[in-house]
């Protein structure tokens, strides 16, 4: 997904793209589970305050993310097709600059969790050095994407935390199904680079599985789906997300079909038909906990 942006004065456009603002795909994926969270821990009702801070909280850090991802792979991004005219990679913004930028939005995700309370705000610390050093993780392991999906979900118990002032046990059985997820659509997006990065040295699971990475991407969205479904039983959700659940599944089904022939363009559109995985957990969630609502009170009169 990519919009495109207005005319703006030069410099402004291009930190805008370096945030990735004109591309939301990142930040609507991080959105749904954070959105699921919110919603599963309120029993419904989520504080106001705090779902404002959330939704510009994933705004912020996604965008955070983003710089100093470009930031670390300003050397070699120059040699991949895909990356090779990033603002860094191409000038338009120096390394110093990306620097900048990063500190910036963290501060600004940082002062809105100042809004929420002692918990969550120690929590953040760690979100934040999850998110920090999954770019550098490709030097050294073949499995950056178990970083980058242990700082996705960190949002679930940062939510929690946010909504309830407490850490259910229940809740590690969702970060679970969301850094699995995770894991799973992002070695979608690593295989769209794969021959790139083997040639210039970077490490992923997409060269980490090599000739079984469909096999390992359905093993690990079949531990989603397990995953999602004992969320479903340790929070008590009704018929409705159970059937959410189910679609999620042909949808897995789905991006394995489009990327059986490993052609990087089918690989990006799977990875990009995550976001519909989000949505639905979301609509499920909320499908589910508003008719569970309305029958208690038709129930009742």
């Amino acid at each position: 997904m990519r919009i495109t942006l207005p005319e703006l004065p030069q410099r402004t456009s291009d930190f805008l793209e370096l945030m990735r603002f004109n591309k939301p795909i990142g930040t609507l994926l991080l959105l749904w589970p954070t959105l699921t969270a919110l919603w599963i821990a309120a029993d419904g009702t989520p504080s106001p305050g705090v779902l404002v801070i959330f939704i510009l909280g994933v705004i912020l850090m996604r965008a955070a993310g983003c710089v100093i991802n470009d930031y670390a792979d300003r050397h070699v991004d120059g040699a991949v097709v895909r990356t090779q005219y990033r603002p860094i990679t191409d000038g338009r913004i120096s390394p110093a600059e990306a620097l900048l930028t990063f500190a910036a939005l963290c501060l600004c995700a940082f002062v809105l969790v100042l809004m929420t309370n002692v918990l969550t705000i120690l929590l953040s610390v760690g979100g934040l050095a999850l998110a920090a050093i999954y770019p550098f993780m490709k030097r050294y392991t073949h499995l950056p994407q178990v970083v980058l999906g242990a700082a996705w979900a960190w949002v679930i118990p940062m939510a929690f935390a946010a909504q309830s002032g407490t850490l259910v046990t229940s809740l590690w059985v969702f970060y679970v199904a969301v850094v699995v997820w995770t894991v799973a659509f992002d070695t979608f997006y690593a295989m769209v680079d794969r021959e790139d990065d083997k040639r210039i040295g970077i490490k992923s699971t997409a060269i980490l599985f090599d000739d079984m990475d469909l096999t390992m991407i359905g093993i690990l969205q079949g531990l989603t789906l397990v995953a999602l479904l004992l969320t479903g039983q340790n929070f008590e959700r009704g018929l409705w997300y159970f059937i959410g659940v189910g679609i999620i599944g042909l949808l897995f089904l789905y991006q394995q079909m489009i990327a059986r022939n490993r052609e990087p363009a089918a690989c990006f559109k799977a990875f990009r038909n995550n976001n519909w995985v989000g949505l639905v957990l979301f609509l499920a969630v909320l499908i589910d906990t508003y008719s569970e609502a309305l029958g208690t009170f038709i129930a009742s009169r």
